[in-house]
């Protein structure tokens, strides 16, 4: 086995990444990846420089990858840790550049260490994979190295090499067996259920339609749309924007087939009023990007793009598991569970290692506590 390393996507053989691409998660494709850095989100200035180390076989057949990024700031990761960051300034120990393992923007849960189906020896690749890491963070000088938003069945190959397991939560819609909407409203318990049932029906008087727009359906007009709606929100929240219309010009093109574009249109002028911007996969609906214009202040008009139409998108395509983004206690009424998240981290400086892990051990027995009081208000019947 060897394990190269390629600061782009394309410069990886298409066919041979098309065999690590997971089933159920969409932001390892090929196209994303592409999209990413074609468009400028990630690359020079972006604070995410793309190293993608691909693991091979003495024939040059891909066995496995690992997309990593060199990180000069801790923007667009979701999993914060500005404080550690503050308290290496405080101590005159410079924190970045760092190794990062996630999809840049985006708080999604999938597998980090891609694998071709076939491989016999997954654990031979896992080892390939993390040492060359190592080596690249050894290289670099790197702080520290991170894997975020990790599924449960990498943990073990992380904490084995001394990673620090850290917990999170997030709000995920789990498809129970729905044949249709009303079902999953008869599944829960009445005043959720009313609550609703009422917020849909006072969203009917405003003279809105709905669409759902997927595959041939959507268009470079519709990407530009999305990307304005993108921008106000940030503008609203006094955030910056990570993605450049150029990004969703590219995944309107190129990935349309995964793209669910919930939009809402005023019924008289058919102007754009807001959409919601999700991506879908196997048996996964990922809720991204939200914005509206206009009359975007609409009641309920954020439930209604966001979750219940997702949730009737999730229905009939018979998708088991909807993230709708990272946090949202207010989730919770609509019928999102609290569901733990996992990140990964080795800290390299002794002394902040011990003081992070110390952290990371009191930060899981709150979020323990959290999980229990959310318990108390499960919409579900019982």
């Amino acid at each position: 086995m060897r394990v190269e390393r390629f600061s782009s996507i394309e410069r990886v053989e298409v066919a041979a990444w098309r065999a690590l691409e997971p089933p159920d998660f969409p932001f390892f494709d090929f196209e994303f990846l592409r999209a990413l850095e074609r468009s400028g989100s990630v690359g020079r200035g972006s604070g995410w420089s793309p190293i993608y180390l691909v693991c091979r076989d003495k024939a040059g057949g891909v066995l496995g990858a690992l997309c990593i990024y060199l990180k000069t700031d801790s923007f667009g990761e979701y999993i914060f840790d500005w404080e550690w960051a503050r308290a290496y300034h405080e101590y005159g120990v410079p924190y970045y550049p760092k190794l990062t393992a996630a999809v840049p923007f985006t708080p999604a849960t999938g597998p980090k260490l891609l694998m071709r189906p076939d491989v016999s020896d997954r654990r031979a690749v896992t080892s390939a994979l993390l040492d060359a890491a190592k080596r690249l963070g050894d290289e670099h000088r790197v702080s520290s190295s991170h894997a975020l938003f990790l599924p449960e069945r990498e943990l073990d190959d992380f904490a084995g090499r001394g990673f620090a397991v850290r917990h999170s939560v997030q709000f995920h819609w789990r498809n129970r067996g729905y044949g249709e909407f009303s079902d999953y409203l008869d599944a829960m318990v009445s005043k959720r259920r009313r609550q609703i049932a009422r917020e849909r029906r006072q969203l009917g008087d405003e003279g809105l339609e709905i669409e759902h727009l997927t595959g041939a359906a959507l268009s470079p007009e519709h990407a530009s749309i999305m990307y304005r709606f993108y921008i106000s929100t940030l503008d609203r929240k006094w955030g910056s924007p990570y993605l450049t219309g150029a990004f969703f010009t590219e995944v309107f093109r190129t990935m349309g087939d995964r793209i669910l574009l919930v939009f809402a249109r005023d019924a008289l002028t058919k102007r754009p009023v807001a959409g919601a911007l999700n991506f879908f996969k196997g048996q996964t609906l990922y809720g991204r990007y939200w914005g509206a214009a206009g009359r975007g202040g609409v009641r309920n008009l954020h439930f209604e793009l966001c979750y219940y139409q997702a949730i009737e998108f999730a229905i009939e395509r018979g998708i088991a598991l909807f993230e709708a983004g990272a946090q949202g206690e207010h989730k919770i009424s609509r019928g999102f569970l609290p569901s733990l998240t996992y990140s990964a981290h080795e800290i390299r400086h002794p002394q902040f290692r011990r003081a992070i892990e110390q952290f990371i051990s009191s930060e899981k027995e709150m979020i323990a506590e959290e999980m229990t009081l959310y318990a108390d208000h499960d919409p579900y019947k019982r």
